[in-house]
């Protein structure tokens, strides 16, 4: 039996991406996005607790979207950009 993967991306030809430069620290405000999955809570909630353990400068501010299934609306959006230096998104189920 053979087994075929299909990569919805179709990168052939991959896209080449550059990294953003890092200067080795982080200030200011992570902002942490649940996109509302089941469990999506649960990841945020370690990752609050540990950067809050290993960075106390480091203010947190955690948002939720609505659904999963839809983009993130326009004014949560603005809301972060404005608040957050960084942000993580959460995805688990």
């Amino acid at each position: 039996m053979t087994l075929i993967i299909l990569d919805p991306t179709d990168e052939r030809v991959p896209v080449e991406r550059q990294i953003s430069r890092r200067n080795g620290s982080i200030s200011g405000t992570v902002g942490l996005l649940d996109i509302s999955k089941p469990r999506g809570n649960v990841l945020l909630d370690e990752l609050e607790r540990l950067l809050l353990e290993r960075l106390p400068e480091v203010k947190v501010n955690r948002y939720r979207k609505p659904t999963f299934a839809k983009p993130c609306p326009d004014d949560l959006r603005r809301t972060i950009k404005s608040e957050c230096s960084f942000l993580v998104e959460a995805l688990a189920d």
